[in-house]
């Protein structure tokens, strides 16, 4: 099955057709590079076992490239009028579920359609695999990757296009300025890597910023460490809040009612951890152990 190459002039020509415009504020930018497209499946490594999730349908060309490799995919578009364009342009794939909706129902939660309609393709394949495979929308990169680590079916991967620097803030180390509570949430589940950084001039209409292909993938080992993912997400949070402030002044303040300031100071004693201390300057390890210690203590966190 061929279709036409998604480049420039033929979004263009293909836009003023039906008389549409790309909607700035829906990050409406189309990867027109096929060798990326390409690259950005290819990562995925799908198979006929795979549940993919699209975020982001724009014309349905990367849907149409991953239904002829994968099980079924479930792609969403908020647009409309791009949710018609693709509807005609995905009519013979029947392993492609579309939806017209806002793929998130809040910035901590996913619109329960979305993950119903993926469990019932993945009720549907035998020893079905769940990845997220998409060029994302750069407002909502963020909540997408997040969340989907607290949803079932856990992805097997997810690899997506993101905005460079929500990239380099999910893989960066400790104190770096990038560092932060989106660090530590996916670090301590996940296997991370920055697949290939790309230039606006790959998108149209061109954004103002770089953006990369980003491979994300759940670690049974690293999860197995954290026995209760809601607390430790609302605990990294919660110690990133201000990201300047000591860390005795932001567990005072995460457990306030609950830690007086001996016991904070005779925590931070007890894990070696100096007056001083920034949550930035912590691995994810450390950051872990002093999450487990205050759980352990029946405290609690509500963000």
């Amino acid at each position: 099955m061929t279709f036409p190459r998604q480049t420039a002039s033929y979004l263009m020509k293909r836009f003023e057709e039906v008389g549409i415009r790309p909607v700035t504020r829906h990050g409406q930018n189309f990867l027109i590079d096929l060798n990326l497209v390409e690259l950005l499946v290819n990562s995925a490594e799908l198979e006929p076992c795979d549940v993919v999730l699209e975020v982001g349908t724009g014309t349905g060309s990367l849907t149409a490239m991953m239904a002829q490799r994968a099980g079924a995919v479930v792609t969403v578009e908020l647009d409309q009028q791009l949710h018609q364009l693709a509807s005609e342009a995905l009519v013979e794939f029947d392993n492609v579920v579309m939806l017209r909706l806002d793929a998130l129902k809040n910035k901590n939660h996913f619109q329960p359609r979305v993950l119903e309609a993926v469990r019932e393709c993945f009720d549907a394949i035998p020893n079905a695999r769940f990845k997220l495979v998409a060029n994302l929308p750069y407002n909502i990169a963020t909540p997408v990757l997040s969340n989907l680590l607290s949803e079932t079916p856990l992805p097997h991967s997810m690899v997506a296009t993101v905005q460079k620097e929500v990239a380099e803030r999910i893989a960066a180390p400790p104190r770096t300025k990038d560092y932060s509570a989106l660090s530590v949430w996916m670090q301590a589940q996940c296997d991370i890597e920055i697949v290939r950084i790309m230039p606006p001039t790959v998108f149209w209409p061109r954004p103002k910023v770089d953006s990369a292909i980003i491979r994300i993938t759940p670690n049974a080992a690293l999860r197995e460490r954290i026995p209760d993912l809601d607390f430790f997400h609302n605990f990294a949070r919660s110690m990133f809040f201000h990201r300047r402030k000591y860390l005795r002044s932001e567990l005072l303040s995460a457990f306030k009612d609950q830690l007086d300031k001996p016991a904070v100071d005779a925590l931070m004693e007890k894990l070696q951890l100096g007056p001083q201390t920034r949550a930035e300057e912590l691995s994810v390890e450390t950051l872990l152990g002093l999450c487990e210690e205050l759980r352990g203590r029946g405290l609690t966190l509500d963000l």
